[in-house]
């Protein structure tokens, strides 16, 4: 507890009139009364109390309380409980005396808002937990999703005070749940600077490159948009069409992703210029006539491109987003993405669902039906928090498809979604017994993936039933729960068969089934937990013959070192099962050196993306204390980050000299005589870099290539590859992230 200083004080009383002055549909006396109530009341219960950046607590909820009312448009019960959110978790003050002075629909807020402080299971993550308790209030009032994204936006424009550990743990958790959430509900805004706040954190150098890119090219890029926009408002106002033209342009996060996906540079991004044309709608004209009248004379200047039209007018997204999106070809030869929308489309999709609840009072929206397949799931939720985290994800798509019942009906899936998933989207009967489909009058296999536009009927019969298979046909988490749920008592079943099959087997050839083999036997058929290991030995997809040389192999040093250890001298000594079993606590608020000289018993190289020495990594901390390094970018650590962010560690790179790691890189460019040998004499010879394979394939005049070889870091490795690309004839040379689909 601190003093509060008058400087504080007038801090505070200047935040709160900025939130008052924000607070437009709160200007009744009753509700101003309400909203003065609850600032004092929270005020007096975090008096004192100071933030990691040392401004007064309750700076925090005002500042929660001012994002819900001015940049989503919220109401007055929810600017009180974002002034409240805090205040059950971090003081004396219970729900019930939240309730006595504010009613019951605020208390049951900021109950959902409130974080979970009980103790849990060890092997359940806090922070799924968390998320998942909140969620279970989906079911009573959306906007305490709302309020949590509200919160978590000011968590990270205020997180460069806390620690890098916490700044990844909250970046991550951002990017992987609450930035899809706010998509989700139409938050565009929101969810655009989400994303691009997490980048700032997660990957600092390449979001300011991006951003200096940008910077540079600002100048010419305003000159361009203001070429395309000019003839457009010209056209449009001599045909009395009353509107704002605005430049829309890509957040830094979206350039990035496109840059990582694609692997192109930021000047490969074709479509990067894009404007939005906003209408005044005329009255007794239908929106979608306008919009399609506005296109017409849009193409009278600028030709477009016909396979990039997005009509979103007739099949809405499923978070209400709607406009009409072309691409066409402007001035200088560059592509730009035009977006058409009425005032009421803009406002949408700019504040999503609370915009979206005004404009749709009677009909049932998309978001309307998401929202009962979420309640539904949540009905009967994994007793496995991370687990079910992973479900409710699943349901966070952002892209979608639309596709046709027989009768007509429209129905939105995920990108990607089989015909299983349209199934179960129909009903839970007729996905449990679901043989086959039809699409387009053509008979298909269940897990066939269905494309915009398909017209599907479901083929059932009596006698099916739902196989352990199916999970991995469907995308959709309603359609994954219903199949869990349907065979969950033969998968208990078939883990402890498999587990008792792993014990008496190992039994019988003088071994114990113990922490130390299960692991072994894990990391050797690659599962992320022991149940998925036991249900493969029990359901006989497992060997019990390789069981013993997995077992008794001796852990190897996964580096391929130049030289060897004998040239040093070796005094190392075996270590015993009790030594290896007992590891010293890692101190999680320092960062974790990866020493050259470290054994591989002090941390390991996670398989899924194989970093080296140079690249920007985590560390992860398992319940024995054992450290995996990841790359920052990895999907893998993301998840980590997002669902165990306490077992996250800063990790840093020392030297390293001695070691070589595997890196891969792909060529591809003109097929000339010689070329390669020039690129093996620049590898070999010239940068003394040995090579593990090599394969060239040549058609058409234009060879691509592939190159396995090992490196200390990724300073020779970026060296390497600018030397290559100098090479007459050799267009791009890059490094492939996602190593084991190579190896």
């Amino acid at each position: 507890m601190t003093v509060e200083t008058q400087q504080d004080k007038e801090l505070i009383l200047a935040s709160y009139q900025k939130l008052l002055a924000s607070c437009k549909r709160s200007n009744t006396p009753e509700t101003k009364a309400m909203i003065e109530k609850a600032f004092h009341f929270a005020w007096d219960a975090h008096r004192g109390v100071r933030r990691k950046s040392g401004e007064p607590y309750i700076i925090h909820p005002i500042e929660v309380a001012e994002i819900a009312a001015k940049e989503i448009g919220l109401g007055t019960k929810s600017i009180v409980a974002a002034l409240l959110h805090d205040v059950v978790e971090d003081t004396d003050y219970t729900v019930e005396d939240i309730a006595h002075h504010f009613g019951d629909k605020v208390a049951a807020i900021v109950d959902g808002l409130t974080k979970i402080s009980g103790a849990f299971n060890q092997q359940t993550s806090m922070q799924a937990e968390n998320f998942r308790k909140m969620l279970l209030t989906l079911s009573d009032d959306i906007r305490v999703i709302i309020l949590k994204i509200a919160d978590r936006l000011h968590n990270m424009r205020t997180l460069s005070s806390m620690p890098l550990r916490k700044q990844m743990k909250i970046a991550g958790e951002t990017l992987f749940l609450f930035a899809p959430l706010a998509h989700r509900l139409g938050l565009y805004k929101i969810k655009s600077e989400l994303e691009d706040l997490s980048l700032m954190y997660e990957h600092p150098e390449d979001y300011k490159n991006i951003a200096e890119k940008i910077r540079n090219k600002e100048a010419e890029q305003e000159l361009v948009i203001d070429q395309i926009i000019q003839p457009i408002k010209k056209r449009l106002n001599d045909n009395n069409i009353i509107c704002t033209v605005i430049d829309r342009p890509r957040s830094i996060f979206s350039i990035w992703n496109k840059i990582e996906n694609h692997k192109i540079k930021i000047e490969d991004i074709y479509d990067l210029p894009a404007i939005r044309v906003i209408f005044k709608p005329q009255e007794d004209v239908p929106e979608k006539n306008q919009c399609w009248n506005i296109y017409s004379l849009i193409t009278d200047i600028y030709k477009p491109k016909p396979e990039r039209i997005r009509d979103w007018m007739s099949t809405p997204k499923a978070n209400g987003y709607e406009a009409l999106h072309m691409t066409a070809m402007g001035p200088f030869g560059k592509w730009v993405e035009i977006q058409i929308c009425s005032n009421r489309m803009n406002e949408i999709a700019e504040r999503g669902f609370i915009a979206h609840s005004r404009y749709n009072t009677d009909s049932e929206s998309e978001l309307d039906k998401w929202l009962k397949d979420v309640r539904e799931i949540l009905e009967n939720p994994e007793s496995d928090a991370l687990a079910f985290l992973d479900e409710f994800r699943l349901n966070l798509f952002s892209q979608e498809i639309q596709v046709f019942t027989p009768k007509g009906l429209i129905k939105t899936l995920p990108k990607h979604a089989s015909a299983l998933d349209f199934a179960y989207e129909i009903h839970t009967d007729i996905g449990n017994q679901c043989i086959g489909a039809k699409v387009n009058h053509k008979l298909v296999s269940l897990n066939t993936i269905l494309r915009s536009g398909d017209q599907v009927e479901i083929l059932t019969s009596n006698k099916q039933k739902p196989k352990p298979e199916w999970l991995e046909y469907v995308v959709t988490a309603k359609a994954k729960s219903k199949i869990k749920a349907e065979f969950k008592d033969d998968r208990k079943r078939l883990i402890r068969a498999g587990n008792k099959i792993l014990e008496e087997h190992l039994q019988s050839i003088g071994l114990i089934l113990n922490s130390k083999a299960t692991k072994k036997l894990m990391e050797h058929y690659q599962f992320t937990n022991k149940d998925e290991l036991f249900l493969n030995f029990g359901s006989s997809k497992l060997k019990l013959e390789e069981i013993e040389g997995i077992v008794k192999k001796k852990s190897k040093n996964k580096f391929i070192k130049y030289w060897k250890l004998q040239l040093f001298g070796s005094d190392e000594k075996k270590e015993t099962p009790d030594k290896l079993d007992s590891k010293p606590e890692i101190d999680k608020k320092k960062p974790f050196l990866l020493e050259e000289t470290m054994s591989e018993e002090k941390y390991k190289i996670a398989t899924c993306c194989k970093p080296i020495p140079g690249d920007d990594v985590v560390g992860y901390v398992d319940m024995a204390n054992n450290v995996t390094i990841h790359k920052r970018k990895c999907p893998n650590a993301l998840k980590l980050m997002s669902s165990q962010g306490d077992r996250i560690l800063e990790a840093n790179w020392t030297s390293h000299r001695l070691m070589s790691f595997l890196a891969i890189i792909e060529l591809n460019g003109i097929d000339k005589i010689g070329i390669v040998n020039d690129i093996t004499s620049i590898i070999s010879k010239d940068h003394h870099v040995n090579m593990r394979s090599i394969h060239f394939e040549s058609h058409d005049g234009v060879f691509e290539g592939l190159i396995h070889l090992y490196v200390h870091n990724t300073e020779d490795l970026n060296n390497l590859m600018k030397k290559l690309i100098k090479i007459k004839g050799l267009d791009n040379v890059r490094r492939i992230e996602n190593i084991e689909e190579y190896s």
